[in-house]
């Protein structure tokens, strides 16, 4: 293709089932063209083309998120453009299109310094933070998106704009929160924090213990310093010998923390929920960042999963007992359940104001499961029920980094943000792509 200097794929090409294949399987996606792209006049050529030949434009690094089939567009795959400039002083970073959390943290640490990373460390960078971005730092300094200086991004005309506070303050405000409806990020500046490691890990309890847990876990949550992440999942692990061998086969209650406090203070804190019953499986210590990934251990290997998440204003007996009912050890449901903390820097404005939604929300309810294309009305009658069943206890919101693909329809992405929030998205839409370009994803359709 003209002006591209990475590869480029068509169907029936060597490397096209490769490239066009993320982390998250649900959809088989089938794209007219897959962009390699090496640099930002790769991202500008492919977007041209687009326009040119009526394509939508999906964007794609490491695959995790995913929203709609591809089949018929052009996906720009970033994964190839990677970079990370850290500086130690100013206490920022600069990262490339394709850089994944691991290789900031690998960078950042010799310095001291960590960046709002998630909870899996082979997530894109960029991608995790235009959705908001909610990690192990999170409750102490806010969502990810909050603490973005500079994004570089090729929006539909083609053209690289640098967006900031006060260069293009709309688009910047958009792009943070609005994920890739607004164009092509193809770098980023961020801030730094001082944190050189975590005490954290994992309590995993089993099935006979998981209602004292759960709502224990609750109880503790509400007087929690804001250095405290954490979050419970509910899982019935497979028998699998790459699993601990306490796992396998089991019902587990999995506790995961992320303590950024002064280490010593961590078991003390902690303490109340080793009680609440007799862990199958004690991970938690002092660990450094670059192992951050070992406390919600998240499976490394591509699959297909089903993703359903609501955000919750309160978590009562009531909730617990719905959760419970519904993905307890004796409901024989496919549904993996996880509760998240939310609450604290979460709930305040950041200083420089963006699109990110959930600051109502004091937790977060994600379900997800292996998806079983056989299966489908019976895993998604699972989660439609769950979530249904919480709404009374919920914000009627959610977070869009945790959509699966039921959750691509408009009005369903309309739940993310309030609603000047997203009168406001859809007029800087109209703005800066009119024609709908950046359709392949969580649409944003543009005000008409």
């Amino acid at each position: 293709m003209i002006g591209i200097s990475g590869p480029v794929f068509r169907p029936g090409d060597d490397g096209y089932d490769t490239e066009r294949t993320g982390y998250n399987l649900a959809l088989d996606h089938h794209p007219a063209l897959v962009v390699g792209a090496t640099g930002t006049a790769d991202v500008q050529a492919a977007v041209r083309h687009a326009a040119a030949a009526g394509l939508g434009v999906a964007v794609q690094a490491t695959g995790h998120g995913i929203s709609v089939p591809t089949d018929g567009h052009l996906v720009v795959s970033t994964r190839r453009m990677k970079g990370v400039a850290v500086d130690p002083e100013a206490r920022t970073a600069r990262l490339a299109a394709g850089v994944r959390w691991h290789e900031v943290i690998a960078e950042t640490v010799p310095h001291g310094l960590a960046p709002l990373s998630g909870s899996n460390p082979d997530v894109g960078a960029v991608g995790y933070t235009l959705g908001g971005g909610i990690g192990l730092l999170g409750r102490r300094h806010g969502f990810a998106a909050d603490h973005v200086r500079r994004l570089d991004v090729v929006t539909a005309d083609g053209e690289l704009r640098t967006a900031t506070a006060d260069r293009e303050p709309d688009l910047f405000w958009a792009l943070r929160g609005g994920k890739d409806n607004l164009g092509v990020v193809v770098a980023m500046e961020i801030d730094l924090f001082p944190v050189t490691g975590l005490y954290g890990g994992g309590l995993y309890f089993p099935a006979d213990d998981a209602p004292a847990v759960l709502h224990g876990y609750a109880d503790w949550t509400r007087t929690a310093p804001e250095e405290m992440s954490s979050s419970i999942q509910l899982i019935r692990y497979p028998d699998l010998p790459v699993l601990p061998e306490p796992l396998r086969g089991r019902y587990v209650a999995h506790v995961r923390i992320a303590w950024s406090g002064p280490a010593d203070q961590g078991p003390a804190l902690v303490d109340p929920l080793r009680r609440l019953g007799t862990p199958l499986l004690d991970t938690l210590r002092e660990l450094p960042l670059t192992e951050a990934g070992t406390i919600h251990h998240e499976p490394p290997m591509p699959h297909a999963a089903y993703d359903r998440n609501s955000a919750l204003r309160t978590l009562e007996p009531a909730t617990l007992d719905t959760v419970l009912e519904l993905a307890g050890p004796d409901a024989g449901s496919p549904l993996i359940v996880e509760i998240r903390h939310q609450g604290g820097a979460y709930s305040r404005e950041p200083a420089v104001p963006n699109a990110v939604g959930g600051r109502d929300a004091a937790y977060m309810v994600f379900s997800t499961c292996l998806l079983d294309p056989e299966r489908l009305p019976e895993i998604r009658d699972a989660h439609h029920e769950l979530h249904e069943r919480l709404a009374p206890w919920g914000t009627g919101g959610a977070f869009a980094n945790f959509f699966g693909f039921d959750d691509a329809d408009p009005g369903r992405v309309e739940r993310a943000f309030d609603a000047p929030t997203y009168r406001r998205l859809v007029e800087v839409k109209a703005a800066y792509d009119p024609q709908n370009l950046f359709r392949v994803n969580f649409n944003i359709p543009p005000k008409q």
